[in-house]
C-alpha cells in the first residue's frame, strides 16, 4: 500500500498521513474488487461446499448478483459480497442434501472427498509441501461446524471486523466471537495432532 505524504514548508508530514489514520483504500472499480476477492471467495466456497463445481457456481452467482449493487459505495461491497456468497452456499447445501436424501434415503452422505489440486508451482517439493499443508488445513476446516468455519474464514482469513462478520453471518457480535473461539480451539487441537 502506498501512503502519499505531502509536506509543508517545514517538511513536516501532513496530518492525514499519520500512521494511525492509514486505512486500506477500496479498489477503484467493482471489476477490480471482484478480481481481487475471487480467488479467496473460491477457496472459502470450496471448503464450505466440498465440491469444486458447486464452489465455482456459488462464486460466479455471488459476483453476478453483486453487479446489481454497483451503485453502492465501495465500502459496502465486501460485507455485501460475503453475505450474498454465504446465502448462495447455504442454498446449494440445502438443495444437495434434499436431493441426495430423496434419492438415497437410507444411504449415508459422503461429501468429504478432497478436491484434486493442480500442480502449479515451479518447485515440485515446495509445491508438494504446500499442497500437503493446505490439505491438512482444509481437512481441519471441513471438520468444523459450518458457523465456526464461516466465522474463522471471515474474521481470520478475510480479516473482516467483528461487526461486519456479524452482519455477513446474520448473527450477533457475541455469537461471532463464540464461533471464532471454538473454531480456533478445534483447529489448534486438530493441527497439533498432525505434527
Amino acid at each position: 500500500m502506498l501512503l502519499r505524504v505531502t509536506r509543508d514548508a517545514d517538511n513536516a508530514p501532513a496530518p492525514d498521513a499519520a500512521a494511525g489514520n492509514a486505512s486500506p483504500e477500496p479498489p477503484p472499480s467493482l471489476d477490480a474488487f471482484l478480481a481481487d476477492i475471487g480467488p479467496r471467495a473460491f477457496r472459502f466456497a470450496e471448503l464450505g461446499l466440498r465440491d469444486r463445481e458447486d464452489a465455482l457456481d456459488a462464486v460466479q452467482d455471488a459476483m453476478a448478483k453483486l453487479l446489481g449493487y454497483a451503485d453502492r459505495p465501495a465500502a459496502e461491497w465486501t460485507p455485501l459480497f460475503w453475505s450474498i456468497l454465504r446465502r448462495r452456499m447455504v442454498d446449494l447445501q440445502r438443495r444437495r442434501t434434499f436431493r441426495l436424501r430423496w434419492l438415497l434415503p437410507n444411504q449415508p452422505l459422503d461429501d468429504d472427498a478432497m478436491p484434486d489440486w493442480a500442480d502449479d508451482g515451479p518447485d515440485p517439493a515446495r509445491t508438494h509441501d504446500g499442497r500437503e499443508a493446505y490439505a491438512r488445513f482444509a481437512d481441519a476446516m471441513t471438520a468444523l461446524p459450518r458457523r465456526q468455519r464461516e466465522a474463522f474464514n471471515l474474521r481470520v482469513l478475510e480479516e473482516l471486523d467483528v461487526a461486519t462478520t456479524a452482519q455477513v453471518m446474520g448473527c450477533s457480535e457475541g455469537s461471532v466471537k463464540t464461533h471464532l473461539s471454538r473454531a480456533r480451539e478445534a483447529l489448534q487441537r486438530q493441527l497439533e495432532d498432525w505434527r
